[in-house]
């Protein structure tokens, strides 16, 4: 209940003046150039763990190291795809595109996801190979000095990975929470990589494949969450309760004349939500005067952070049959 009361205060500034709270001009420009900032850095460490990781795995010819190397090249092509949907949805194309880009950031995940999900599997095909075959038992073994090598370079990776979780983390842009994520995974894969090679080294060759098929199937399985959620935000899955309520706390307190709120929907469309709703007016009132309030009740829809785009249908009365009947048939 709390939080609920919280968030209908939220939206008061909103209802009110037209303008969510801290949402200046200058604030807004600092944040862009923040999170900016934390895509750049996150992709440059990206890129040079990942040489590190390269060079750890050729030292040491271990498949698990092998397999954590995978994720961080996985980390980069996904940074890429991060940053291209981002950047392509920043230049709006109103003809070719009328209902923007939003959705081709899910499409990006989902098409990294099945990339991802190939190279899991031929990984663990190649360390059941492995296992049957016993040729680690006469490939895989490390000297001391490549060792020292290999726990130097996994551990230095693991602390800037944790730093950058750390970092990411701080901010809420939703394109940053998934670099947050991919550096924390890293972090897993890094230290069970190390962990499996070296037990490998010094008790038995099989747990460095047993470890490569841990991480493949650990990989597998995260992103398979990350595929599901991306899968219901483009075939339009209903905001949770809470939030509605929000955007009808929202619509009620927007102006006096509105006598009876008929609709608030709102559903994922990409990373973002469309919303529609049905508020009535006076049956009397001028078009010009309903036009307005309208107008601008959609303006204040759209500048919260979730919503892409708001669609505001006036009505007279509400004792009709629900537009767009067909979607609702069962």
């Amino acid at each position: 209940m709390t939080e609920m009361l919280e968030s209908f205060t939220e939206m008061d500034p909103l209802a009110e003046n037209g303008l969510l709270s801290g949402m200046s001009k200058e604030v807004l420009e600092r944040n862009a150039k923040s999170e900016t900032t934390a895509i750049r850095i996150s992709n440059i460490a990206n890129m040079v763990l990942l040489a590190a990781k390269v060079y750890a795995s050729v030292k040491s010819g271990s498949l698990v190291i092998i397999a954590s190397t995978l994720d961080s090249l996985l980390d980069l092509l996904s940074g890429f795809i991060l940053w291209y949907t981002a950047f392509s949805m920043q230049k709006p194309n109103p003809y070719q595109y009328p209902i923007g880009k939003t959705r081709m950031q899910p499409v990006g995940i989902l098409v990294f996801a099945s990339v991802m999900a190939t190279l899991s599997l031929q990984i663990i095909l190649e360390s059941v190979r492995s296992l049957l075959s016993h040729v680690n038992e006469k490939v895989f073994a490390m000297t001391k000095e490549q060792e020292e090598w290999i726990i130097g370079i996994m551990i230095s990776v693991t602390i800037v990975r944790f730093f950058l979780v750390v970092y990411c983390r701080s901010f809420h842009n939703e394109i940053i929470k998934a670099y947050a994520k991919d550096h924390l995974f890293d972090v897993v894969s890094s230290m069970v990589g190390l962990v499996a090679a070296l037990l490998a080294n010094s008790i038995n060759h099989w747990i460095d494949p047993v470890g490569a098929i841990l991480l493949a199937l650990y990989t597998i399985r995260t992103w398979s969450v990350t595929v599901f959620e991306n899968v219901n935000s483009l075939v339009g899955r209903s905001a949770e309760p809470e939030y509605l309520q929000k955007l009808t706390y929202l619509c009620w307190n927007h102006h006096k004349a509105i006598k009876h709120i008929d609709t608030v929907r709102a559903y994922t469309f990409g990373s973002s939500y469309f919303v529609e709703v049905d508020i009535v007016l006076p049956a009397d009132m001028l078009l010009r005067e309903a036009h307005d309030i309208g107008e601008e009740l959609q303006e204040k829809l759209e500048q919260l952070p979730d919503i892409e785009r708001a669609f505001v249908h006036l009505d007279y009365e509400y004792t009709h049959k629900p537009e767009h009947a067909k979607a609702l048939n069962v």
